[in-house]
């Protein structure tokens, strides 16, 4: 007797509905449709723009002006160290628009209050446009998190004029079944009616376990479920475009061994408008490594960030509704790698059409 879980019908009919990647019926197993790998930038060009605009015609800078930011994560020991006012007078000295926040504290910097740093960010030019807060932590009713202390995170969110206000915690708060993401998602629609109701669009921010599959049904994405489980009008995505490729590298088979070729960018360009936020992070393919890359400062890697910027620039209202966040998770040199990042995000260019 077969121990392999039938497909279930009312996810695969809202996969198939919102015309997403899709769940097809197997030898009594979801089994997600496969997608073209897209293939990075040579080594070669590695630090040198991946192909500024050097041909004949006109040309125009791939990042949209006005949409580039920074993950204050990257640069939290100078935060803790210096004090957002110093951090953001060196952003706006690189040319940063936006910036998402980290939390709100300085550390040894000294207490700031959430209208002040609403202020500083005026005065340095420096648009929030989102932030990064706990999902759940059930251990812990007064945390601060979706889950514990909604109406308060939702509150400083407001505080601080933030068009987005989201998670960067995986939806894996009750397991890693289909199941568990349902319950999961219902969470994120809930969170997402409440930030509607704010002016705001709550969003999840993924790494790389997200694009796993489920241990019930081991053919079904979990990143899929996520997908087809919450509204588009209330959860919208960060794609954090390292952690992507990362998956793409570790969850090319199916839980069960079967091909399923992963490639980022065909999911942006599915619903494009369900991503208004990306994470810009650069990486040195390494396929000896977990991961498939070593992380390393924007521009000094292999992602080919012309040719994705590009891309999602293309969709319906592109160049308004998306923007891009440089990131690193432990750079040698928080500030260089800013500087280095935008230096480089500004350099990338484009023939005009």
């Amino acid at each position: 007797m077969s121990r392999k879980k039938s497909v279930d019908p009312e996810l695969a009919a809202k996969l198939s509905r919102r015309n997403m990647l899709g769940v097809a019926a197997g030898t009594g197993a979801a089994a997600i449709l496969g997608l073209s790998a897209a293939t990075p930038a040579a080594a070669a060009e590695r630090g040198r723009g991946h192909g500024h605009g050097h041909g004949h015609g006109k040309t125009e800078p791939v990042l949209t002006p006005g949409h580039l930011g920074i993950q204050l994560y990257s640069l939290r020991d100078k935060v803790n160290s210096l004090g957002f006012a110093k951090v953001f007078e060196e952003l706006e000295r690189f040319g940063y628009d936006e910036i998402e926040y980290a939390g709100y504290s300085q550390g040894n910097a000294g207490a700031i209050t959430i209208p002040q740093l609403r202020k500083l960010a005026r005065d340095h030019g420096l648009r929030p446009i989102g932030s990064h807060v706990n999902y759940a932590d059930d251990n812990n009713p007064n945390a601060y998190s979706f889950a514990q202390n909604l109406e308060k995170v939702l509150d400083d969110a407001q505080a601080l004029g933030l068009e987005h206000i989201g998670t960067a915690s995986g939806p894996f708060r009750y397991g890693n079944t289909v199941d568990a993401w349902k319950r999961a998602a219902a969470d994120f629609n809930a969170y997402g009616a409440a930030a509607r109701k704010r002016g705001m669009k709550f969003y999840q921010h993924n790494h790389a376990e997200e694009f796993s599959f489920a241990s019930d049904q081991p053919g079904v994405r979990l990143y899929d479920v996520l997908l087809a489980e919450t509204d588009p009008k209330l959860v919208y995505l960060e794609m954090d475009i390292y952690w992507a490729f990362a998956a793409k590298h570790r969850f090319s088979k199916t839980g069960d061994g079967r091909p399923a070729p992963l490639d980022p960018l065909k999911y942006v360009l599915k619903q494009p408008d369900r991503y208004p936020l990306f994470h810009v992070k650069d990486g040195v393919k390494n396929e000896e490594a977990r991961d498939g890359y070593d992380m390393v400062d924007v521009g000094d890697g292999d992602i080919d960030y012309k040719k994705f910027i590009s891309a999602v620039n293309k969709t319906h209202n592109g160049r308004k509704d998306h923007h891009w966040q440089a990131e690193h998770d432990n750079p040698v040199d928080s500030l260089l790698f800013a500087q280095k990042s935008a230096d480089h995000l500004h350099s990338l260019r484009e023939k005009r059409c």
